[in-house]
């Protein structure tokens, strides 16, 4: 099957903060990195808006004419910013406020009540919702009774084991996936995935409906360029 790929684009409001003023302009990123093939385009505004600000939500809806997605904890504050935008899909992530980066999935079991409320405000918006949870069964297992359409897979620990040599650990996010699917969710992941490493995750980890790549993406644009980037995920995602 194809795996979309959805380009987080937060490492480019990164850039544009650090200076002050629009330059680079996350709109004109999105809108190129849509016509270089990009399936998608990701965004995790955060609280404090270090990068990804709620205003850059408004207005890259109307140029996002792939899948927009937007990531976050789902703080009052969000869940009315993604039930005004209305994205294709919203990403639920267990962030702590002052993290620099997402660093765990969800616990299923303890907020599955949690969940609940906020996805079914979510779905009836038609908005379509994944919930970032570890390579866990009964993580996997305990994200049906939330309601969820999808779980992403959260892929640190992957990325950070390929890179040693050890590639058994890809079997944990493979039968994850295995069950995710039995049981009727969708399959996404991110966090770390790169050049380097997307193919094997990709060879080995069943029914992956879509990844978001940001930070080593952009990383790899500066010495490629973007376009070429894109272009390679793609070969690698669906050659």
């Amino acid at each position: 099957m194809n795996t979309q790929l959805s380009v987080n684009i937060n490492k480019i409001a990164t850039l544009r903060n650090a200076r002050g003023g629009d330059y680079p302009n996350v709109i004109e990123f999105a809108q190129r990195a849509q016509e270089y093939g990009a399936d998608g385009i990701t965004i995790h505004p955060r609280p404090d808006e270090r990068h990804i600000r709620y205003k850059d939500a408004r207005e890259l809806r109307p140029v996002v004419y792939t899948e927009f997605n937007i990531e976050g904890n789902p703080i009052q504050k969000f869940i009315d910013l993604v039930l005004e935008v209305k994205p294709e899909q919203v990403t639920l992530v267990p962030d702590d406020p002052d993290q620099i980066t997402s660093d765990h999935g969800w616990d299923t079991i303890k907020y599955k009540h949690h969940l609940q409320d906020i996805i079914k405000e979510f779905k009836k918006k038609g908005i379509r919702t994944s919930i970032f949870v570890d390579p866990d069964l009964k993580m996997v297992e305990g994200a049906v009774a939330t309601g969820t359409d999808r779980i992403e897979l959260y892929t640190e620990s992957y990325a950070s084991e390929f890179a040693k040599g050890n590639k058994k650990i890809v079997k944990l996010f493979s039968a994850s996936a295995e069950l995710a699917h039995q049981l009727g969710l969708g399959i996404n992941a991110g966090h770390d995935l790169n050049l380097n490493n997307i193919r094997y995750f990709k060879e080995q980890v069943p029914y992956l409906d879509e990844v978001s790549i940001g930070h080593a993406l952009i990383v790899e644009s500066l010495i490629y360029g973007m376009e070429n980037v894109i272009k390679m995920y793609q070969e690698k995602l669906k050659g």
